[in-house]
């Protein structure tokens, strides 16, 4: 296999990858309960729906090392990173606000913003992104495995010295939690998981080095001679990586929900190993129906993954009986009617995810591309 060019058609179907399980882990059809393999561990444990959001920041680690490929003066790259970072943040803000309004006693009342959950998934994304785009400014890739490694400890350290000392790994009792409820408050967090908030503010820590990895990886492939060279590195680091957070595990247990640094290496050894397949299968290659489909997602990530979020919240609005949104409706009786079961709930996520696609294509192919 040749050199790469300078665009790499594995790195774009690996993101529109991770877009595409987004959104259907996210938009599960009602009815029935989802496969458990789509469905995130309760706490400690791993699923393939575990995987996702970690794949996400793995690929915006990706994205970072062409971004800042070429030198940038100091003051535009604070400029470019503060901005970008404040407006995904923002986005994810307003994502969970809306629709700005929620019914009481049959009426629409505005959601008081006192009551509006502060962090979330574009929140970590934009933290994330933030301190990783200062770390591959200033510090070499030697540096920067030296800061993961410093990351990942002293984040299991912070959990076990501030937590409860009876339960330092729980829900409630982790220094995270604790974190949150200081600086946020109850009323500003996720109210879906006992009081715990799974993308809390210090999970941001480990986290980071999932975007890291993401970036070195990407620099791997492209400093490499030829295709090949890189795939075997990827599968070597890739391995380990899974066998030590296997291994870790068994001291720090692997949690999602809590990112434990056992967790990290797992989704960031199976990232190696996917990216490794996809490069070794597509590199060299042109593009076909099978990729251009990823693709799509991954030209306009964000747009479609906001899409996806706040129009199914839009569908749930419109009512087809009392208190039954058309969303609902349809996954009951068309999907669970068809296929019942956890096949259909799939298939009613599938389905939702091929309309978000339509939006994707559309884009795609009037050649828009939206970047923040």
């Amino acid at each position: 296999m040749s050199k790469p060019a300078a665009r790499f058609l594995s790195l774009d179907v690996f993101r529109g990858l991770t877009v595409f399980l987004m959104i259907v882990v996210n938009t599960a059809g009602p009815g029935a309960k989802a496969y458990t393999q789509l469905v995130h561990a309760p706490w400690f444990g791993f699923t393939a729906a575990d995987a996702v959001f970690p794949s996400f920041l793995f690929a915006v680690g990706c994205s970072m090392a062409f971004a800042f490929s070429r030198p940038i003066p100091l003051n535009d790259f604070l400029v470019k990173v503060l901005k970008r970072t404040a407006l995904i943040f923002l986005l994810g803000f307003l994502m969970y606000w809306f629709p700005f309004v929620h019914k009481v006693d049959g009426h629409w009342v505005p959601s008081p913003f006192s009551e509006t959950r502060v962090t979330g998934v574009l929140q970590r994304i934009a933290l994330c992104y933030m301190l990783a785009a200062f770390a591959v400014r200033w510090l070499s890739p030697r540096l920067i495995v030296v800061l993961s490694a410093v990351l990942l400890l002293g984040y299991w350290a912070i959990l076990l010295v501030f937590g409860d000392p009876a339960a330092p790994l729980s829900k409630l009792g982790n220094a995270g939690t604790h974190l949150d409820l200081f600086l946020i408050g109850q009323n500003h967090l996720y109210r879906k998981d006992a009081g715990f908030d799974p993308e809390g503010l210090l999970g941001a820590l480990p986290a980071t080095v999932n975007v890291l990895a993401g970036y070195l990886a990407a620099r791997l492939l492209r400093a490499a001679s030829e295709a090949r060279q890189a795939v075997r590195r990827m599968v070597l680091i890739g391995a380990t990586l899974v066998l030590a957070g296997l291994a870790w595990g068994l001291a720090f247990p692997i949690a999602k929900k809590l990112w434990t640094g056992s967790f990290v290496l797992l989704t960031v050894g199976i990232d190696f190993l996917l990216l490794a397949g996809l490069t070794l299968a597509l590199e060299g290659k042109g593009t076909n129906a099978f990729t251009r489909f990823f693709e799509v997602f991954g030209l306009n990530p964000l747009v479609i993954y906001l899409f996806s979020e706040l129009f199914v919240v839009v569908l749930g609005m419109i009512e087809v009986a009392p208190g039954v949104g058309i969303y609902n409706w349809i996954g009951v009786h068309v999907f669970q009617a068809m296929a019942p079961g956890a096949l259909g709930s799939l298939l009613c996520a599938l389905a939702y995810t091929l309309l978000c696609w339509l939006l994707g294509y559309v884009m795609y192919r009037r050649g828009v591309v939206v970047k923040l």
